[in-house]
């Protein structure tokens, strides 16, 4: 039986390198190498080609190394954007987060896990659409803000009620999650309100990198999002910070300000638990009437984009930090 003619120019590998060998191929005196360097600093990468260039070339068949290094795919992290109880603005904080980390040039996809309520689909300007499927993934819908989307609102009919039991809420979680994302490297993912099943199935089968919690100022929204608070940490998943939406109310006709829902609340509750404070909304008719229109105040200009773009920047921040 004939031996193969690469075994001795793989005897000359050091031992790493015949570990992590993929292919070799051998024309004309130009050995060609693919490795896997996953788990690899820069350092170490360039110390193995170094090392399999040294071996080759030091013999008299080879005349040229090329070496090809696979490095690990970029694992993606989930951002998670929950609260206590509905109504403080997180589906809209959520898409407009995820928005403006697009603009600075993230690569972001968004989920819409409110299961019961989805209405991600609206605000994205992708209702009615249907993701297509691939070898059994669901391919996300895109949106005209460059933010792929997945919403059981894109799977059921406009008006239907949703009437599911904890374990299948799960599983339509799954399904959104473990979609195909492509080069999405941050999963924005809208959750439910409260603290129950889906964010009980996101915490054991998904865990995120982290969690940003919004509330209104009020002292009852404020309790709410202690819980939720409570339940991330309980999960092992650090809480990046927490934002207070509907923060307050310029009159249009006067300018006057005024705090239907108080003022300045969830920014002492982050202090008083040791979070940071991400930053306010204001409690403004355009950021409403645009929404509804699915056009999300962060694709835009103006003090609206600007104070969605300051919490997302904060965040983009937290996650840069976890990354190093």
């Amino acid at each position: 039986m004939a031996s193969d003619p690469h075994e001795s120019l793989k005897e000359s590998l050091p031992q790493e390198a015949r570990m992590r060998l993929q292919s070799l191929r051998v024309a004309d005196g130009v050995a060609t190498l693919v490795l896997d360097a996953g788990g690899l600093n820069a350092p170490a990468r360039d110390r193995l080609e170094s090392d399999v260039r040294d071996a080759l070339l030091g013999r008299p068949d080879i005349s040229d190394v090329r070496v090809a290094l696979l490095a690990d795919r970029p694992k993606r992290r989930i951002v998670a954007v929950g609260s206590g109880k509905g109504g403080v603005g997180k589906s809209t904080l959520a898409a407009n987060i995820a928005v403006a980390l697009a603009r600075m040039g993230r690569k972001v996809g968004l989920v819409d896990a409110d299961i019961y309520g989805p209405s991600q689909p609206r605000i994205m300007a992708n209702e009615g659409q249907r993701p297509e499927a691939r070898d059994k993934k669901m391919i996300p819908v895109p949106s005209p803000w460059g933010v792929p989307l997945l919403s059981m609102g894109h799977l059921a009919e406009p008006g239907q009620a949703i009437a599911w039991r904890g374990p299948m809420a799960g599983n339509a979680l799954a399904q959104l999650v473990d979609a195909e994302w492509g080069d999405a490297d941050v999963l924005v993912v809208d959750l439910p309100p409260g603290t129950g099943d889906v964010q009980l199935t996101m915490l054991q089968r998904f865990k995120p990198a982290g969690a940003v919690i919004v509330s209104t100022p009020q002292d009852l929204a404020l309790m709410d999002a202690s819980r939720a608070i409570g339940l991330f940490r309980q999960g092992g998943v650090p809480v990046i910070g927490m934002v207070e939406n509907m923060a307050g109310y310029a009159c249009p006709h006067c300018g006057e300000v005024s705090d239907p829902f108080g003022s300045g609340g969830a920014e002492k509750a982050a202090a008083d638990m040791g979070l940071a404070f991400l930053g306010r909304v204001p409690l403004d008719l355009t950021i409403r009437r645009d929404s509804d229109a699915g056009r999300p105040p962060a694709a835009g200009d103006g003090p609206q984009a600007e104070a969605f773009a300051a919490i997302a920047g904060r965040i983009a921040a937290w996650l840069d930090g976890e990354a190093r």
